[in-house]
Order: C-alpha cells, then structure tokens, then sequence
C-alpha cells in the first residue's frame, strides 16, 4: 500500500512537533490540521517539549533529531517510557541516532506525512507489507 493511504490514520490524533526550524515546524503544523489532527507545540527546545508531555495528552510525536545545540534524545526516551510512538526527522546522517533507538523510523526532511503515519498508528509500522 502506497504510505499516502495512511494520512486518514492522523485524523483526530494528538501529534507533538519537536523542531528548531520555524518554517518547517509550520509546515508540518498546517499539514497535520489540514488532516484534521490536534498539534501539540511546536516546541524548539527538549525543555519545553517535556513540558508539554507531563502536561498533555501526547498520541504521537515527530522529532528534530538537532535541536540548535541540543540533541532531542531525552524527549525519545521519556515518549519511549510511555509508549507514546515517534519517529525522528533527520536531514543529518542516521547514524547520530543511538543503537537504541534503531528500531524508530527516521524520515528525511521534508518531512513526509503518510510515511510517519504509517509509522505512528498502523499496526507493525513499517514493516508490514507494500
């Protein structure tokens, strides 16, 4: 199945957007209203993304891997201990991404919707069939 047939899967659900770059971060804000998801942030900052997600419900998250000199690490481990899914948007090389965290999808920037909500909320992620 072509990753496009997997947008309806975002309606109504709460995604975190964690990313230092204003236009790409409103970008994909847009986005993801235009298919009738909720946008928690955009945040800029580890801080203040682990604000919101004490604070919040959190379905989803889509992270900047660089955060200006911040790495955004911290926040994949906090959605990890609470089984909130997230991918990583990247334009850096993957491997900055710790072994650990292998087993989560990295898209490239821009960032491709259908692509992480298959990622999110279609059950086994990206390894089920095309």
């Amino acid at each position: 199945m072509h990753s496009k047939n997997y947008l309806h899967l975002l309606n109504g659900k709460r995604i975190l957007i964690v990313e230092d770059e204003y236009f790409l971060a409103d970008e994909t804000r847009r986005q993801l209203i235009a298919l009738k998801a909720e946008v928690v942030g955009p945040v800029a900052h580890v801080d203040d993304a682990l604000e919101l997600i004490s604070s919040r419900k959190i379905d989803g998250a889509i992270l900047d891997v660089h955060l200006g000199d911040e790495l955004v690490f911290p926040v994949a481990e906090r959605l990890d201990e609470l089984d909130i899914p997230f991918v990583f948007a990247t334009g850096y090389d993957p491997n900055v991404v710790p072994e650990k965290f292998s087993g989560f999808t990295l898209c490239e920037k821009p960032t491709e919707l259908g692509k992480i909500a298959r990622a999110l909320f279609a059950n086994g992620g990206l390894d089920e069939p095309q």
